[in-house]
């Protein structure tokens, strides 16, 4: 899948995987937000019924945001009490909408806009970055030991990140230093 993020913007619907419960915004980094919205983003969110709707301005990815909201007045909710409060978005939330809003973003698509099934777009965006993780990681836990005490966030941090790569189909190994392959092979801190 051919992934353009540079200088586009895209309105998302990030459904939850347990419920018939959405978050609908918009990104010019959908990984990112994403990712500030649950540190297990992966596992929350259900990304094979989740999708993006790109758009070349700010002010177009609103638009679609409210076009895709504005029906949903009755369904709109709180935010999961999960999410991370410091993320923002809480009035973007809805709840029993899922086949109205795939029904809108189909819409969209037939209009000529360009949709991206959520999951193949992660999976590509992570593709692309997995580059960084080598030296991202080795910063993140270094390989002497007597560097690492009290650093249990940070590692726990590093274990969802390489998590997610590993939910998406990706295997982090190979672009890991030998010490971080093996630290999470072995199973190094788990999620709180």
């Amino acid at each position: 899948m051919n992934v353009r993020i540079d200088g586009q913007w895209f309105t998302y619907v990030f459904p939850c995987a347990w419920e018939d419960y959405c978050k609908i915004g918009f990104s010019r980094d959908p990984l990112g937000r994403i990712g500030a919205l649950h540190r297990r983003w992966f596992e929350f969110f259900d990304l094979e019924n989740g999708w993006l709707v790109e758009s070349e301005t700010q002010r177009d990815a609103r638009d679609l945001e409210l076009e895709l909201r504005g029906p949903l007045k009755l369904h709109r909710s709180p935010a999961p009490l999960t999410v991370q409060q410091k993320a923002g978005g809480k009035t973007e939330w809805v709840r029993g909408a899922s086949q109205g809003l795939d029904a809108a973003v189909r819409g969209l698509a037939a209009r000529g806009h360009h949709v991206y099934p959520l999951r193949a777009w992660l999976q590509a965006m992570l593709l692309q970055r997995v580059d960084r993780l080598y030296a991202w990681s080795a910063a993140q836990l270094p390989e002497e030991d007597d560097l690492r005490h009290g650093r249990i966030e940070v590692e726990a941090a590093l274990r969802d990140a390489l998590d997610a790569y590993t939910a998406l189909g990706i295997d982090p190994c190979p672009w890991l230093p030998e010490h971080v392959a093996s630290w999470y092979a072995g199973g190094g801190p788990r999620r709180f």
